[in-house]
């Protein structure tokens, strides 16, 4: 197995995992976004739990496509993104010591550019000029 990418171990994953998706089900402007795609929250955390224990620690287990679910989901839009990485990186400053949870936060922000590129192109207006909210 690789070296991990950042200095997390898959219990510190899956308690960020929780502790994320604990806000965004109280968030009002993404709680009810996810919770029209989301209809299993402990399959889904172990989901997302197994694409970061991957991306991370390069642990196989994780099958799946985030920025196409992302792009397929319809009423995700590109400015949500924002919102997103703020409440994450809320979550990994309270969860995790500050070297830890800033090395995340700099792959969770790479990763949300990605997936954010990939819903802006497939929102746009007349002309070709994205919709970003």
């Amino acid at each position: 197995m690789p070296e991990p990418r950042i200095e997390v171990t898959p219990e510190e994953i899956a308690r960020v995992v929780a502790a994320f998706y604990a806000r965004v089900r109280a968030h009002p402007g993404l709680g009810p976004v996810f919770a029209r795609h989301v209809t299993d929250w402990p399959a889904h955390e172990a989901l997302v739990a197994a694409f970061w224990e991957s991306a991370i620690l390069g642990r196989p287990g994780y099958r799946g496509s985030p920025l196409k679910v992302h792009r397929d989901a319809r009423d995700v839009r590109p400015g949500m993104f924002s919102l997103w990485l703020a409440l994450f990186d809320m979550t990994l400053r309270e969860e995790l010591p500050a070297e830890t949870a800033e090395a995340w936060s700099v792959l969770a922000h790479r990763i949300g550019r990605t997936l954010r590129a990939g819903v802006t192109e497939r929102e746009t207006h007349a002309g070709g000029v994205p919709k970003l909210i």
